[in-house]
């Protein structure tokens, strides 16, 4: 806007060209980022999903029981109706007699249990015939599919889960539509272990029902197997499991209202509240410790996944480490030029040659993102280790403080890359298989004159101690304090508390409880 001299300001245009620089993320290097941090099992995914995508694409490995293209024969020409015939002839013209002598036996003991009285008559009028095809491949006349048993797949038994457990007796136990329609919804918010995870008020309310519905319809569920299945608490399964043992009487009400007395070991505010003497609690307790506190485990949550390390570390004979990928963890593809070249030339439109173009960049961006992610994951691990190589040689206890910058300053690489390339992998050991963020471990500042600690180091060194005190010699957090001084690591108590609450050990009066019941038990 310029003015003209009278007040007015007058538009125009104008161009003008700029230079700047701005950091651009294309979707291939998105793409390469997130690849980066995939675990074995996503990774896996992702290129099964390419493959079927990418008809430029296919294993490197034969996984899929083909040959790759370049390698592959040329196909047979396909056999007519009377070659086949002919094949069969030659082949397969042999007398019952010759296969008898060959395995030793009449096929009658071999397949005993196989036809009924049509299939003798069958046999004995073909005795004397050769071994058709349709005798073997169950067609024609020669077939017994009307006396045979049923096939491998209609013998195998799906794995039962508790939802399906628990709705087969709903539909037992009521008939009304009302009701079932309530129970699907409390079965539906019944966790793994066996608890209802909903509050019934936010069922009633989806449901456009009353709270008092529910109720009933839940009281309804909890009386189906397993014991003690919907509770909404820990006392409350317990307290369904000795309902219906009828062991549920005044003493053993007090008993599960007070458990957390029961775990502290209290016994003596236990006799107190429940009116016994110490010959009853003892059976009480007893009885107590024989229900099942998770009554849904026993079906299970579904296959259980395996830690697949994407990398081993073993040791060399001259002392030092061996570092090298986990080729099961890697999957491999190639792209399939020769098939490239081929419908490349047969390409006409130019959609046709788009397409194809598009396949052979990102088959070429996905071999070459594979290949730079393994060679990251080698080049942070050769850094874990080096760095790490007490904990490897000698164990937990030699496990030095270690953080992302450290790793990512020393192999020159950001720390945004090294936090992706340990997410998710995992790093095999003779000492068993470990995440790669185990090995990062905060600091402990050591005494005046000594080198830091590693904090999963103190950990562990902590339930080294508390495992090894002797009943009658409790250790505190105090003494455990002094103790880690005396050693050279400096520590405040509340981090011993901290640490000692992270392994879900008790504190020292409450073990001090323990060790003395269990004292009492074996004697």
């Amino acid at each position: 806007m310029f003015g003209d001299g009278g007040g007015n300001m007058a538009l125009m245009h104008r161009l003008e060209l700029r230079q700047g620089q701005s950091l651009v993320m294309t979707p291939q290097l998105l793409q390469a980022i997130k690849l980066l941090q995939f675990s074995h099992n996503e990774l896996v995914a992702y290129v099964e999903a390419e493959l079927e995508r990418n008809p430029l694409l296919e294993r490197a490995d034969g996984a899929d029981g083909e040959r790759p293209a370049e390698m592959a024969e040329p196909a047979p020409e396909p056999a007519s109706a009377d070659d086949e015939r002919q094949w069969f002839k030659d082949e397969l013209a042999v007398s019952r007699d010759t296969i008898e002598a060959g395995l030793g036996t009449r096929l009658d003991n071999v397949f005993q249990d196989e036809g009924g009285a049509k299939a003798r008559e069958v046999r004995a009028a073909e005795d004397q015939l050769p071994v058709s095809s349709s005798l073997w491949s169950g067609s024609g006349h020669g077939s017994f599919d009307d006396d045979e048993g049923p096939s491998l797949e209609a013998t195998l038994a799906a794995d039962l889960s508790l939802h399906d457990h628990l709705e087969a007796q709903l539909l037992v136990a009521t008939s009304d539509p009302a009701e079932r329609l309530i129970g699907r919804h409390l079965i539906d918010a019944v966790d793994e272990t066996g608890y209802l995870a909903e509050d019934t008020a936010a069922i009633a309310a989806r449901l456009g029902t009353t709270n008092e519905r529910v109720e009933e319809v839940l009281a309804l569920v909890q009386t189906f197997e397993p014991s003690g299945i919907a509770a909404r608490s820990l006392a409350e399964c317990l307290a369904i499991q000795l309902k219906e043992q009828d062991r549920f009487d005044p003493a053993m009400q007090a008993l599960v209202a007070h458990l957390p007395l029961v775990a502290r070991r209290d016994l003596a505010a236990l006799k107190r509240l429940c009116g016994v003497d110490d010959e009853d609690l003892t059976d009480m307790l007893a009885e107590l410790r024989r229900l099942d506190p998770k009554p849904g485990r026993a079906f299970g949550s579904g296959v259980a996944q395996t830690l697949v390390p994407d990398v081993f570390v073993r040791e060399a004979a001259d002392g030092s480490w061996l570092i090298e990928l986990n080729e099961a963890a890697l999957p491999r593809v190639l792209v399939n030029q020769t098939y490239h070249a081929r419908v490349s030339r047969d390409a006409r439109s130019e959609a046709d040659k788009t397409f194809i173009a598009d396949c052979l960049q990102t088959a070429n961006w996905l071999t070459r993102s594979l290949e730079q992610r393994a060679r990251t994951i080698l080049k942070v691990t050769s850094e874990i280790v080096r760095q790490q190589d007490g904990f490897f040689a000698h164990g937990i206890e030699h496990l030095r403080p270690l953080n992302l910058k450290a790793v990512a300053d020393a192999i020159g690489m950001h720390e945004s890359t090294v936090s992706r390339v340990t997410s998710n992998k995992s790093i095999g050991t003779r000492r068993g298989v470990f995440e790669m963020k185990y090995f990062f471990s905060a600091a402990i500042s050591g005494t005046p004159g000594g080198e830091a600690h590693a904090a999963e180091a103190v950990r562990h060194r902590i339930k080294q101690m508390i495992d090894a005190e002797p009943p009658d010699d409790v250790l505190s957090d105090d003494a455990i304090v002094q103790k880690l001084q005396c050693a050279g690591i400096d520590i405040a108590r509340r981090t011993v508390a901290k640490y000692r609450e992270s392994l879900r050990i008790p504190s020292s009066v409450e073990r001090r409880r323990q060790k003395r019941a269990q004292g009492r038990d074996t004697q």
